[in-house]
């Protein structure tokens, strides 16, 4: 086995550069626990940074890869495949209403090129519209959609023009959204921009206001999808249907997947207007059938709901000064601090449990589904222990 120093060395050699590391190397997974290079075990409240719903390595999910890496890793969509069949009508059967035209890919930023690109093909349109704070991703198109500067900034000469307007700020959107907006772009709950959940009516008024105008409603259900909030997909919290959705992160139990979702009644877009040559591969797409018929054979998404209120309370309950506001949905959880969260991160990983940022004073807790109440008491109990 590699030294850690040397690793360490190796990786800081040859690396983009783009990466701030933590000075820790995680190189096994089992449940709801990472272990690094040392044999430390971490309670692992980032899921991969929201991947690993299920876990880190969950049975069914490797007995998947590990088949169907022995029969077909890669067939392109030009050829019909078993697997890509299989998982179609399963995700028709969690995604709502008339949701159930696919387009597969691999990452949940592909995923708002590919949805941007399919409100530009339905509508002939050109405007954009996005919240601040928002977060989609960093390829071009995603990127125009993110708010902040600097993420952006770098790119700004390069990428296409997008109005602004702020979260849960109905009056304004309804400004923005007009006749000539191909799409409104939003998240259910902003994670990056510090785990703030949609406003009681802001998602049910901007599909009000893109129902007037024939605008598209993206919903970007990245880090949201998969039983994250508590239900499959966060804007089923307000009860409306999109017109597209954006999905990666949990689809496929760790695999690196994602897929552009739209409504039937909009029809399929032209042959060659979108490809990908990965996109819903074999090995993928049995991973994602596994992953999802976890999460549902399981109950976690239910799980998710229950279990996220009670955190959220027990968390409120600490009455920890160092903390603002605990919020959130199902297990997706921010703690605003009335500080930095960086030492905070630092000091819960010498208690053993890994944590996230969102912004600059909110620690983000993205625990996986499958996680009980006794580990999430552990949780409670370093966040208490290192804030207290």
């Amino acid at each position: 086995m590699i030294e850690t120093a040397t690793l360490f060395e190796v990786e800081d050699q040859y690396g983009s550069g783009a990466y701030g590391k933590r000075p820790t190397a995680l190189v096994r997974g089992e449940g709801v626990y990472a272990f690094d290079q040392l044999g430390n075990r971490y309670l692992d409240a980032t899921s991969g940074q929201g991947v690993a719903a299920l876990g880190h390595c969950h049975p069914a999910v490797v007995a998947a890869i590990s088949e169907q890496a022995a029969r077909l890793i890669t067939s392109h969509e030009s050829f019909y495949n078993d697997r890509r069949a299989e998982l179609y009508p399963l995700l028709a059967s969690v995604t709502p209403a008339d949701l159930n035209r696919f387009f597969l890919c691999n990452s949940g930023a592909e995923a708002i090129e590919g949805a941007l690109k399919v409100a530009k093909l339905l509508t002939g349109r050109d405007g954009i519209v996005a919240a601040k704070r928002s977060f989609h991703g960093r390829t071009a198109g995603a990127l125009s959609l993110t708010w902040t500067q600097k993420y952006r900034k770098p790119f700004q000469e390069w990428l296409p023009t997008v109005e602004y307007v702020a979260y849960n700020d109905i009056d304004a959107a309804r400004g923005a959204i007009s006749e000539s907006t191909a799409a409104l772009v939003v998240e259910p709950i902003q994670g990056e921009g510090g785990v703030h959940p949609a406003a009681e009516g802001y998602l049910q008024a901007l599909r009000e206001r893109c129902d007037q105008t024939g605008a598209m409603l993206i919903i970007d259900e990245i880090q949201t999808g998969f039983g994250r909030t508590g239900r499959w997909f966060g804007f089923e919290h307000a009860g409306i249907v999109p017109d597209i959705i954006a999905v990666g992160k949990a689809i496929a139990g760790g695999v690196p997947m994602g897929a552009v979702c739209w409504r039937e009644s909009h029809g399929p877009i032209g042959r060659a207007t979108h490809g990908s040559t990965f996109g819903g591969n074999p090995l993928a797409c049995a991973a994602a059938v596994a992953a999802i018929s976890a999460i549902r054979d399981e109950g976690l998404v239910e799980k998710a709901r229950v279990n996220g209120e009670w955190f959220i309370k027990e968390l409120a309950a600490l009455e920890l000064r160092a903390v603002r506001q605990a919020r959130g949905r199902g297990l997706m959880v921010g703690l605003e601090l009335r500080g930095r969260v960086t030492p905070v991160l630092k000091a819960l990983q010498e208690e053993g449990a890994l944590a996230l940022p969102a912004g600059l004073n909110t620690l983000r807790l993205l625990p996986p589904l499958i996680i009980s109440r006794e580990q999430l008491s552990l949780i409670t109990a370093a966040i208490a222990e290192v804030l207290g």
